[in-house]
């Protein structure tokens, strides 16, 4: 895929400095960019590589003022890494953009497929699958009975969707990640072992919902675990039965929800967060990286984090006293100005 200046400029609304003819097939960053390449400047402290760098095209700030003579062609805009952005969005389209029927692959005669989709080698499509239109299944990828797709969705090779699972439009799940298998269930016996409780529910992720690779959602041992609308996962998360994430969630990497547990709207978690079921998170919380959470949140848009490992008696013997920890700083701080007053008065009497 080759573009002029001319073409990118017109399609940021930019204004060219330099030869608007020249041409670019590929994008860098502006410090390892070759004869070609297009890149952009939007940090100031990368600027000293403006002047030096073997782009052929730089998205600039109109507010540059530029204190060196550029080699490379700029084209000028209101925000350069918005801008730039914008043209990476265009160039995954324009590289994803897969369309027909690769073989063998497997469609069966009662499955539903829309229109411009692409399924790609060696996937699987089962028993009365709905698939919308405009839909990417690459290969590899397993599609189970009676699954529901809407439009727009991409399944990265190697996906694996359940039976019965609901998938909204504009979602897009990666590489590895497994939605719909079966929840934690085993009910413990008189003998010591477990017997398995059999998952019935389903999946239900709703639109502009993003999954990364190798992340896990578990059905529902009845009803439906439920990703609600914009919600944001990262690579390897396990999001077990029944669960409930709200709207706009963002989930970082190696985070961990048990069943039944219910995540407002609007809540940060770092990487390798801990939740244990049937609690709640507010609406806004934002849990730091690492935290574990034992216990429902209830105020909303507040911040939280820390665990320390511990025998589990002790772990609640300290959370007591970290609760009291401001008491004993002013009860301390009493004592040492009572000491002082006496040891002022002991000098004076001496």
């Amino acid at each position: 895929m080759q573009f002029t200046a001319q073409e990118i400029s017109l399609m940021l609304n930019g204004t060219i400095e330099g030869n608007p003819g020249v041409t670019i097939s590929k994008l860098a960053k502006i410090e390892e960019a070759s004869a070609g390449a297009l890149s952009f400047l939007a940090n100031p402290k990368y600027e000293q590589y403006l002047y030096h760098t073997q782009a052929s095209i730089v998205i600039v700030n109109n507010s540059l003022v530029l204190t060196e003579p550029v080699n490379a062609t700029l084209i000028r805009v209101d925000n350069a890494y918005g801008s730039f952005s914008v043209l990476l969005e265009k160039y995954n389209t324009l590289k994803l953009n897969k369309k027909g029927i690769e073989q063998p692959s497997f469609i069966h005669s009662t499955a539903q497929v829309g229109n411009n989709a692409y399924i790609g080698a060696f996937a699987y499509i089962a028993v009365d699958v709905k698939m919308g239109d405009n839909c990417k299944i690459y290969p590899n990828t397993y599609v189970g009975d009676n699954v529901t797709l809407g439009d727009n969705v991409t399944l990265f090779s190697g996906v694996k969707i359940y039976a019965d699972c609901v998938i909204g439009n504009n979602v897009i799940i990666h590489s590895g990640a497994v939605i719909g298998s079966d929840g934690f269930g085993f009910a413990p016996t008189a003998n010591g072992t477990y017997n398995k409780v059999s998952q019935i529910g389903n999946v239900v992720i709703e639109d502009d919902v993003e999954i990364g690779a190798n992340t896990a959602i578990d059905c529902a041992t009845m009803g439906s675990t439920v990703i609600r609308k914009g919600v944001k996962l990262d690579n390897l998360i396990q999001i077990a039965h029944n669960v409930e994430v709200g709207n706009n969630t963002v989930i970082a990497a190696q985070s961990g929800i048990s069943g039944s547990t219910k995540i407002g709207e609007n809540v940060i978690m770092g990487g390798q967060a801990g939740v244990v079921g049937h609690i709640s998170i507010a609406k806004g919380s934002q849990i730091q990286a690492q935290t574990g959470i034992n216990r429902s949140i209830e105020e909303e848009g507040k911040k939280w984090g820390g665990m320390l490992v511990q025998p589990y008696q002790g772990f609640l013997r300290s959370q007591l006293l970290v609760q009291q920890l401001p008491e004993l700083k002013k009860r301390i701080e009493e004592l040492e100005k009572t000491i002082a007053e006496l040891r002022n008065k002991q000098e004076v009497t001496s």
